[in-house]
């Protein structure tokens, strides 16, 4: 979804977005109840945490003080391929609740956006159609939506 702007050689050697800390384990996809579905039947072992907002997250595998996204394989990336979580798709835009309002922010981790101007990133949103595709997915999956986090810039809002 992010090809304009990302290269997947570059996703596939950095890997920063499958592995959390105790402090970003909130990024934790929504797994839609599809995507449930196949990873249940591919990778039965896989466990879920039920949110209390709706809908489930892959539940995190403990290394040490981080946490691994189950479906990470270290060697080769994501064993989903191109059907990814929604949130993983996205990544390092988020989709965020400020005010009342929705709004899509950027995760000022992911080192190769984080080389590019915002003004990049905000063109990026609204000329490949990519906002109206988050806030379309918002409205079908609302428990997508987290609640904003100080220090992710707001792009855009709704």
């Amino acid at each position: 979804m992010l090809k304009n702007i990302l290269s997947k050689e570059s996703c596939a050697q950095c890997q920063l977005c499958c592995i959390f800390d105790k402090y970003d384990i909130w990024e934790t996809p929504v797994v839609s109840d599809e995507l449930y579905e196949k990873i249940k039947n591919e990778y039965p072992e896989t466990e879920f945490i039920e949110k209390n907002e709706g809908g489930r997250i892959l539940k995190c595998i403990p290394d040490g003080e981080l946490f691994n996204c189950p479906m990470l394989d270290k060697s080769s990336g994501c064993r989903l391929g191109d059907e990814k979580p929604f949130d993983c798709r996205i990544w390092p835009y988020r989709i965020m609740e400020f005010g009342g309002k929705r709004v899509i922010t950027i995760a000022s981790i992911c080192p190769e956006m984080y080389k590019k101007p915002l003004s990049e990133l905000v063109a990026e949103l609204e000329e490949n159609g990519l906002a109206e595709k988050i806030w379309n997915e918002a409205n079908r999956h609302p428990e997508i939506v987290k609640p904003y986090q100080k220090g992710y810039p707001i792009l855009l809002t709704e």
